[in-house]
């Protein structure tokens, strides 16, 4: 519900404060910028260039609903869960505070769903660039606040606001992640890394992993944001059927670059169940 996070949510355009107007069906800023709430409960706040790409279609995110509620990804959901509840508790907040996490490429909201039940009191801004994503966002908790936006651009949250920034296998902006963190806040990322879905690679013809990518996004946030410890690696085996590999690999960048009827054909080849790997680390940084 958007009415729950409207002291987080800021103007695109110029970062002013935002408020629910006619009875929420729309969202008004105090420099007159008006943004119309979608009948599912979401609301699009883009700035003047509006969003460059639309993100995951209809049918990708079908297959992730699938894919994540069959439990497939539940260690790597745990994971993300834990760590957000233990940088909550490193902020010293107070038993009565209403942390903020917020998600990045939040997809169907199936890993934020799960953390705010994790963390007492949490309240949950969803980004995600896709309306078909966001349709499903606005209803995944009542304390979720669904919202498309360009994760690459300004980002409609006010300037230290948020307590905790997850990013699952999505884009990572540090600069606006600086931004919109509270000075005791963290983010928490989850990135494939060598060796994710391994089993799956050569038989469907899937680019792997590229090595190094956990250096590279240090690297890249130096100057606005700072590693917490060091990265941890999540690691497990999972029995997949055809229908699940199916939907795994149609809730990746991989359906877009490879034709559905040579996807299928390549999948009816492989074993009914076979085990495939899932390989993650998961790394927490903090504002400098």
């Amino acid at each position: 519900m958007l009415s729950h996070i409207i002291d987080v949510l800021a103007d695109p355009i110029d970062g002013t404060p935002l408020h629910g107007a006619d009875d929420y069906s729309r969202l008004v800023s105090e420099s007159g910028h008006s943004y119309d709430v979608a009948r599912q409960g979401y609301v699009t706040l883009a700035g003047g260039a509006g969003l460059r790409y639309a993100g995951d279609d209809a049918q990708m995110i079908a297959d992730r609903e699938t894919f994540l509620s069959g439990g497939h990804f539940a260690p790597f959901v745990e994971t993300v869960s834990e760590h957000v509840h233990s940088a909550i508790d490193a902020a010293g907040l107070d038993d009565d505070d209403q942390p903020v996490i917020c998600e990045i490429g939040a997809g169907t909201g199936y890993y934020l769903s799960h953390t705010l039940d994790s963390v007492a009191g949490s309240r949950g801004i969803g980004i995600d660039v896709s309306v078909h994503a966001a349709k499903h966002l606005a209803k995944c908790h009542p304390r979720v606040g669904a919202v498309v936006a360009d994760a690459w651009a300004r980002l409609p949250i006010a300037d230290s606001s948020v307590d905790a920034i997850t990013v699952v296998f999505a884009p990572r902006n540090a600069v606006e992640f600086a931004r919109i963190l509270k000075p005791s806040g963290q983010v928490i990322v989850l990135t494939p890394e060598i060796g994710h879905l391994s089993e799956l690679r050569e038989p469907l013809g899937i680019i792997d992993v590229e090595a190094g990518k956990v250096d590279r996004m240090i690297e890249q946030a130096a100057g606005h944001l700072k590693p917490v410890g060091e990265s941890d690696l999540v690691e497990f085996e999972m029995m997949l059927d055809q229908q699940s590999i199916a939907s795994q690999i149609g809730m990746s960048p991989s359906a877009r670059h490879i034709k559905p009827e040579a996807l299928a054909e390549r999948i009816k080849a492989l074993p009914e169940h076979m085990k495939v790997t899932a390989r993650a680390r998961v790394t927490r940084l903090q504002r400098l």
